[in-house]
């Protein structure tokens, strides 16, 4: 009994995790459409891989899969997410419904450059409002606390919990996948091209300039506007958040290819 909830404990992490990453993007359902300034100074942050060795062997070894029912799995989720990470904001966060099935449909349309806002009900940020300097809109810094409980949260997850989760609750999260029209396709690609997504998103330290239309704003810059919506949703959250939340996707994508093989 112990051994289960330990094992369906981590299950709830990946979810939550991958739930988180989706937040972020709808976090800037509002903001449609934005683009930065011209000549953009991106800074790349160095993130430094996870010890090999031990570590490594860890992650492929064989983990007894879960067989989960994709229709009775909240409740359960929500009892031992608390395990995953201290952070207050997630218990509320799961109190959403059909968290596996959210989180991969929003997945996969995160892998496909899509807004996965239809699939996050439970984060709001509230109304974007831009900053006015000297007649120019930009986007406002002290909006992009409104994502920090986004990214604090998703940084503080067990990176290692995530992927056993992942392997344990596969059969359950390969079912979701297939009901959403792909019955011969793999998870495992979508999910890494997810990841690949985000992490392409660029980390901007300069005013980002913004341009108002009828309904909206949006960013000056051409080359930031070729975003795909997924990709600007993350970048809308500011670059103290960016970092956190690519921070830790590269330290996932490292875990999971590793493991995944």
């Amino acid at each position: 009994m112990d051994e289960n909830k330990k094992v369906l404990s981590a299950v709830i992490g990946f979810f939550i995790l991958l739930a988180v990453v989706i937040a972020v993007y709808y976090l800037f359902i509002r903001e449609k459409g934005e683009e930065m300034p011209k000549v953009p100074e991106v800074v790349e942050e160095t993130v430094i891989p996870l010890e090999s060795g031990e570590r490594d062997e860890d992650l492929i070894k064989p983990i007894e899969v879960l067989e989960v029912e994709l229709d009775e799995s909240d409740e359960l989720m929500r009892k031992l997410a608390a395990e995953l990470s201290s952070r207050p904001e997630l218990a509320k966060w799961l109190l959403t419904k059909d968290i596996i099935r959210k989180f991969v449909a929003a997945v996969d349309n995160i892998a496909n450059g899509n807004s996965p806002r239809k699939n996050i009900d439970f984060f709001h940020p509230g109304k974007f409002f831009p900053l006015k300097k000297e007649g120019v809109c930009y986007l406002d810094p002290a909006g992009f606390k409104r994502y920090s409980p986004v990214a604090n949260v998703f940084s503080s997850l067990d990176s290692e919990g995530c992927f056993r989760l992942y392997r344990q609750l596969k059969l359950a999260i390969q079912e979701a996948y297939q009901d959403l029209g792909y019955p011969d396709k793999d998870f495992n690609t979508t999910l890494f091209q997810a990841m690949d997504e985000l992490l392409k998103v660029p980390v901007i330290e300069k005013d980002v300039a913004l341009e108002e239309k009828l309904m909206s704003y949006v960013m000056v810059d051409p080359e930031l506007e070729k975003l795909s919506e997924a990709q600007k949703h993350l970048f809308r959250m500011g670059p103290v958040n960016i970092r956190k939340i690519k921070t830790k996707l590269k330290e996932l994508e490292y875990i999971f290819k590793k493991g995944l093989g």
